[in-house]
């Protein structure tokens, strides 16, 4: 798990490092960064749907995923609970996308999900401290968009990873590569629309559909 520990660290001081920044930013320079990581956000979301969709083994299961996770979400209004928790510490009501997109990006990723694995398996953590790397740079970006609160993305890794790499030691090679390819076209859709939320291009209500990242590993675990 040292691997982890080490990921987590990163985002929160990247957080807190961008947050501090983003005191001393003009409203003009923070709505311009905003509309960056919108766009970096939804390149992301199309470069992992373009690099996946044809690896995938079941071509429609994004869109069956989809459709289950956005009625899944919305039945549950996962949207609207988290939007109303977070703006109690944001009163700009920004920091909730902020930390679903963060989310998104931090855990739907090649390093991500392979890194807790190989750490479970061989006690190899050099996927896991080269994506520490990467992630101190984009939670300083999002620290100073969204504020220190970004640090919160940090404890939803730490379960991700750590369940990821408990999984690993209980079930071997439970995560397959057809799983993660899956996993990745989903996820990559779901940045991508973050991305047009942040733009303001599109209220996609992301969360709503975050349940959809469920079904291609209950797919993958019953028939792959």
């Amino acid at each position: 798990m040292i691997g982890t520990l080490v990921n987590v660290g990163a985002i929160v001081l990247g957080s807190l490092l961008g947050g501090t920044f983003r005191k001393v930013m003009s409203e003009k320079l923070s709505a311009a960064l905003m509309n960056a990581m919108g766009l970096a956000a939804f390149g992301l979301g199309l470069n992992a749907v373009v690099q996946n969709m044809p690896k995938s083994k079941y071509p429609v299961l994004f869109i069956v995923s989809l459709a289950l996770g956005c009625l899944a979400g919305t039945l549950l209004d996962l949207d609207r609970r988290v939007t109303a928790l977070t703006s109690r510490r944001d009163k700009s009501g920004n920091l909730g996308q902020g930390i679903i997109t963060g989310c998104l990006i931090f855990c739907v990723g090649t390093l991500s999900i392979l890194g807790p694995v190989q750490s479970a398996l061989y006690g190899d953590h050099t996927y896991l401290f080269t994506n520490a790397s990467l992630d101190l740079v984009t939670s300083m970006v999002l620290g100073a968009t969204y504020g220190v609160g970004m640090a919160l993305a940090a404890v939803v890794l730490l379960l991700w990873q750590g369940s990821i790499y408990l999984l690993t030691l209980l079930l071997g090679g439970f995560i397959s590569e057809v799983m993660m390819t899956e996993i990745s076209i989903v996820g990559g859709f779901l940045i991508a629309m973050s991305g047009l939320s942040i733009m303001k291009l599109k209220n996609f209500q992301t969360l709503n559909y975050l349940p959809a990242l469920l079904v291609p590993i209950l797919w993958c675990a019953f028939f792959g």
